[in-house]
């Protein structure tokens, strides 16, 4: 099930991150985030290199047709591996060609981390224009703002410490999406979730 990122977060703003959790706990989750109208859902690759909660996730959304994708890809043999596994598109905490090139010759989509402007631009150089802005708490809403003055055909997806708390003062600056985790574990923040997910449309219209 191949997506692209515009057709993956067409109308929508926000991606689940369901790091290090037991596969059915994954899969709960997952779920949580696809009733609230949170169609991206990213498992990241453990230490262990464990693949369970990816191929859980992806059972459960091929039977929603939702797409499922991998986080934490870091070398070219994990691309193999989680696109074995049925991932639909790949993460990564830092822009690396070779990972960006294994992904791409996989039919895989990849959102490399970025966090200065050189490493936006090295992405650009090699055609991404979907970028991860990590870590986005650290770097900050005026980050965001100032570098897509000269990068304004990147759309930056904000991951890192943010959540439905925080989330909207990354949108508000230009990011394209956000990327929460424990948001979706906490009962306090459903609501605030509800509420980024309510105003999304089925069309993007940026």
């Amino acid at each position: 099930m191949r997506h692209d990122f515009p057709d993956l977060f067409a109308g929508r703003r926000v991606m689940a991150i369901l790091r290090g959790l037991p596969p059915e706990t994954t899969v709960d989750l997952a779920v949580r985030a696809w009733d609230l109208g949170i169609p991206a859902v990213e498992v990241p690759i453990p230490p262990s290199g464990d693949l369970a909660a990816l191929r859980a996730a992806v059972r459960a959304g091929a039977e929603r047709g939702r797409p499922v994708g991998a986080g934490t890809v870091t070398g070219p043999e994990q691309v193999a591996a989680v696109a074995d596994a049925g991932a639909a598109f790949t993460v990564a905490p830092g822009f690396d060609p070779e990972v960006c090139a294994a992904s791409l010759q996989r039919g895989l989509p990849h959102l490399p981390g970025v966090a200065t402007p050189g490493e936006v631009q090295r992405a650009v150089r090699h055609g991404l224009t979907w970028l991860k802005m990590f870590p986005a708490a650290v770097l900050g809403p005026d980050w965001l703002t100032a570098v897509r003055g000269p990068f304004p055909e990147v759309e930056f997806v904000a991951t890192g410490g943010v959540d439905a708390r925080t989330a909207p003062a990354f949108l508000a600056a230009g990011a394209r999406a956000v990327a929460v985790g424990s948001a979706l574990a906490d009962p306090e923040q459903i609501t605030l979730l509800a509420d980024l997910t309510s105003g999304d449309t089925t069309d993007d219209t940026r």
